[in-house]
């Protein structure tokens, strides 16, 4: 697979160290007045068409809002979320390409979790607009995402414990696919592409904890998502649990999947992936490869700290 070209924005201004991500040319709303700018957006962001199949599962267009994204994008642009009048995250901006791995890091409070469920569709926004091949999801529920594409592996076990191993994927399978003969051929390959056919029949109960891992993933994969959201999947493992971690999101790479990672892990988040983005007081810190997060003097006074190795 050809390298990508990654999403990159510029530097931020000396007296600012936020910046809200790589479609910081087209903020969504004015900081000074809260309305949509009126310039258009670039050329290069066109929103791409939905395909038959799926037109009407989008969010409606709206002449007000430009667009931004594209095709094989997954971006968020403007997000704002408060709680109880706090405002947890604000203005957050940024984007993923399908093939890359990227990292959404910050301190406990920070807003990046937030920020991954507003994704995911677990918590709506209060502002702002997430944007999946150019087309507005915002609006969407869970479930309508991931039928376009949005894969989601929890921190918590989520494989159906009263189904064997091959049963868990076929109910999503039977979900998607109405062919008989194609479920039952997609169905073989992700049991031999997880070294899980030998598990088939096992009540998923059972199964061990790096077995059970790679049913969910499989199970996700039936959906035939082009970018996979893992939250927290450094969260108490083992060593050898690390490797698998490791193994899984390189492999969902060389499938042509993009893969968000929201972790507390920031060692292992880094080594892994292609760029990340630091979440600190609701913001956008920065941006960057892992070196170049791991060099600037921002994230290292409010998030690393200075003695940070990796």
């Amino acid at each position: 697979m050809a390298s990508l070209e990654p999403l990159r924005i510029s530097a931020p201004g000396p007296k600012d160290p936020y910046r809200p991500g790589p479609f910081s040319s087209l903020k969504l709303f004015s900081q000074s007045t809260g309305q949509a700018p009126d310039a258009d957006p670039p050329s290069d962001v066109a929103p791409s068409a939905a395909p038959p199949s799926k037109r009407g599962m989008f969010g409606r267009a709206s002449k007000e809002v430009p667009s931004f994204g594209g095709p094989g994008i997954l971006a968020v642009w403007g997000l704002e979320k408060s709680y109880r009048g706090r405002k947890v995250v604000n203005e957050a901006s940024l984007g993923l390409r399908r093939g890359e791995a990227v990292g959404l890091l910050g301190p406990n409070g920070a807003g990046k979790t937030t920020i991954f469920y507003m994704i995911t569709g677990l918590v709506a926004a209060d502002r702002g607009l997430i944007s999946l091949d150019g087309n507005d999801i915002t609006r969407l529920p869970m479930y309508r995402r991931a039928r376009l594409g949005i894969g989601y592996l929890p921190q918590e076990a989520s494989i159906f414990r009263g189904l064997s191993v091959e049963d868990n994927i076929l109910a999503v399978l039977e979900v998607v696919e109405p062919d008989r003969k194609t479920r039952a051929r997609k169905l073989e390959e992700l049991l031999e592409e997880f070294d899980i056919a030998r598990l088939r029949k096992s009540p998923s109960i059972a199964l061990s904890g790096g077995e059970r891992r790679r049913c969910e993933i499989a199970r996700a994969l039936a959906g035939d998502p082009s970018f996979m959201l893992l939250d927290e999947p450094f969260a108490g493992i083992d060593p050898i649990a690390v490797g698998d971690i490791q193994q899984l999101v390189h492999h969902l790479k060389a499938r042509g999947i993009g893969v968000l990672i929201t972790d507390h892990n920031v060692r292992e988040t880094l080594a892994l992936t292609d760029r990340a983005y630091i979440i600190h007081s609701g913001r956008v810190l920065t941006e960057g490869k892992p070196d170049e997060i791991i060099a600037n003097e921002d994230v290292r006074r409010l998030y690393l700290g200075e003695d940070f190795r990796m």
